[in-house]
């Protein structure tokens, strides 16, 4: 359906001081890029633009069939002829909504498809950004390039590109159309419809920018309201008798919306009355010129139908000649947009499988450091030269001051970051040789932070592995102490566990994690701070599931509880980057070292606490 003057659908037609500023540079490679997109579907974009020629055409028809109902039908007092032109532009009607419908079919298809492809590929470059993607960069935004971002690309190709042809086959059959008339009454059309369209854009800005003011006056009075009638707020308020004052700063901010209002209200008033006088003085001067031609010029090739014709062509006129004045708006911002998809896409995948990569047949779960330098600023290194050996089998507490690094070492032997310096081997093998899969398979981590997803406590523990038997289950969740919580539940294993496993308790999720790693069945195990933060009967669970896991395999133990650092068979204390003390608990304690310091400050005090020292 056509718009009149003054409805401009909810569009600025104006960039904003922002968008200017982030404007992208719109060249040929950026233009290739975009249509590359399009290349896959030109069989239906061709079909779509044939359709939309096809529709501007038919959509003319009637308003020219119009002349001829008035000149050969109404004025002819031919009822008969006046009958089947009227059937005729009915038909033709009926055939350009159909038009319409296929258009918009075809249309919404193409874009539906091309986000269906761009949503694919964003997520997919997503899950092969490394961890440091993650911690450095905002959820909210990578969450927008997903779904606003790309949304507003479907918008664009449903809407911008089809649009500007649509706009562009209108206008130019209507200029046909109109010159074939009279070239008088249609340069006369021509020069009157930008009046049309100036005034809208003019008033547009006026409004957006009144309307700005008035958001950022109502946010001001919104904090106002939510500070001042606050429990707290009304309290200190009374405290300190400001209630004048502060009914003052109200009626400013009241007043000051009111005046902005009004403004705002007669913006539109004033524009609404200037396009509806240009609305009637269009159609009246191509009355009054075709007037002039028929009876002072004496004009016989111009009939009344004809001049009727002019006005209805002159009405069509409007709306494609308004968003066309307004193409480079709707361009930058389309251009903008795909930019912005653009560089996620161009992201530099910083962890990648090697194209030689290994895949050994066993793992047996060596490892060794070997001068391994990391830092994540350059300025600030966090490992340096850090070298040690761990064998297969065999299991180590890493403890030692925050900052020191401790997170950072296990964090590189699944590949979550990769070593600036030096080499991390695993059965002889750079990990950065061996392949990812493989590499991650191998290694089991539970993490001071237990995440669940929202689902059941099968669907979590299935992610470990999805063709585990019920046996399985229950065998890995009895070897996490966590079998018996599970199944008195009134659901059992398909209770859910609520949003990262908000319905159950530290302990519990920290279990349920143990679970799923012992349904992984790793060779290489990883413990980061497992037992902390939790009280003293979550911590006795877990750390009887945990004892038997690290005696028969490769374990690496962070941890500040004492109770876990002795179960392993050697302690590894690292300070700046560096193991600077190892050995046995009772060995490190003799000495007077950094292990000496943090048993006295940390482990000693936790064990007075709950009672085991004396």
């Amino acid at each position: 359906m056509m718009r009149g003057p003054g409805h401009g659908g909810g569009r600025r037609a104006f960039l904003t001081e922002e968008e200017k500023e982030n404007k992208p540079e719109i060249n040929k490679e950026l233009l290739k890029r975009v249509f590359s997109y399009l290349k896959p579907y030109w069989k239906q974009l061709l079909l779509v633009w044939i359709a939309i020629i096809l529709s501007a055409v038919f959509s003319m028809i009637p308003a020219i069939i119009t002349g001829r109902i008035i000149d050969d039908g109404l004025i002819a007092r031919d009822f008969r002829l006046l009958s089947l032109l009227i059937l005729a532009s009915f038909g033709v009607l009926i055939a350009s909504n159909l038009l319409d419908l296929f258009v918009s079919y075809l249309n919404s298809w193409i874009s539906q498809r091309i986000s269906f492809d761009m949503r694919n590929k964003m997520y997919s470059k997503l899950q092969a950004m490394s961890h440091r993607f993650f911690t450095s960069s905002k959820q909210g935004e990578t969450i927008s390039r997903m779904t606003s971002d790309i949304g507003g690309v479907q918008s664009v190709i449903a809407g911008t590109l089809t649009n500007i042809l649509s706009n562009l086959a209108i206008l130019a059959t209507a200029l046909v159309a109109m010159y074939r008339m009279n070239w008088i009454l249609a340069t006369l059309g021509v020069i009157i419809v930008p009046l049309f369209a100036i005034p809208t854009k003019k008033v547009g800005r006026t409004r957006w920018e009144l309307t700005l003011e008035s958001q950022r006056v109502a946010d001001e009075l919104n904090q106002m309201l939510n500070e001042t009638l606050s429990v707290s707020g009304q309290l200190l308020v009374k405290l300190f008798t400001n209630e004048e004052l502060e009914y003052e700063r109200y009626e400013g901010f009241n007043e000051e919306m009111f005046h902005l209002n009004i403004k705002e209200s007669m913006a539109g008033r004033w524009f609404r009355m200037v396009i509806s006088t240009l609305t009637n003085i269009g159609p009246m001067l191509i009355y009054l010129a075709g007037g002039a031609l028929i009876i002072i010029y004496g004009n016989e090739s111009l009939s009344v139908g004809d001049i009727t014709v002019m006005v209805a062509l002159l009405g069509r006129m409007y709306r494609p000649v308004n968003q066309l004045l307004n193409i480079q708006v709707d361009l930058i911002r389309s251009m903008a947009l795909f930019t912005r998809i653009f560089d996620y896409f161009d992201m530099e995948v910083e962890i990648e499988n090697s194209p030689k990569a290994i895949i050994p047949s066993t793992m047996r779960g060596d490892i060794e450091f070997r001068d391994v330098v990391f830092y994540y600023e350059k300025e600030v290194p966090i490992l340096k030269n850090l070298s040690f050996k761990l064998e297969g089998g065999r299991s180590i507490a890493i403890v030692g001051p925050s900052g020191a690094g401790k997170s950072t070492l296990i964090n590189l032997i699944p590949r979550l970051y990769d070593v600036v310096d030096g080499q991390l081997l695993i059965d002889g093998h750079d990990v950065r040789e061996l392949d990812l899969h493989f590499l991650r398979s191998n290694v089991g981590i539970v993490t001071q932070d237990s995440y669940l997803f929202n689902g059941t406590i099968r669907e979590n523990l299935l992610y470990a592995k999805a063709d585990a038997s019920e046996e399985e289950l229950i065998s890995a969740c009895k070897e996490a102490n966590i079998h018996d919580f599970i199944i008195s539940l009134p659901d059992g294993y398909d209770s859910l566990v609520g949003n990262r496993g908000l319905k159950l308790s530290g302990g519990e999720k920290q279990r349920l994690s143990i679970a799923r790693v012992i349904l992984k069945d790793p060779p290489i195990l990883i413990f980061d701070e497992a037992t902390s933060s939790l009280d003293s009967i979550s911590e006795s669970l877990i750390q009887e599931a945990i004892d038997p896991l690290i005696a028969s395999r490769t374990s690496l133990v962070i941890a500040h509880r004492l109770s876990t650092i002795m179960a392993a068979d050697e302690i590894f204390v690292l300070e700046d980057g560096r193991v600077v003390e190892r050995g046995s608990h009772s060995k490190l304690v003799e000495g007077k070292g950094l292990y000496r310091e943090l048993y006295e400050t940390q482990f000693k005090k936790a064990l007075e606490q709950e009672g085991l020292y004396s």
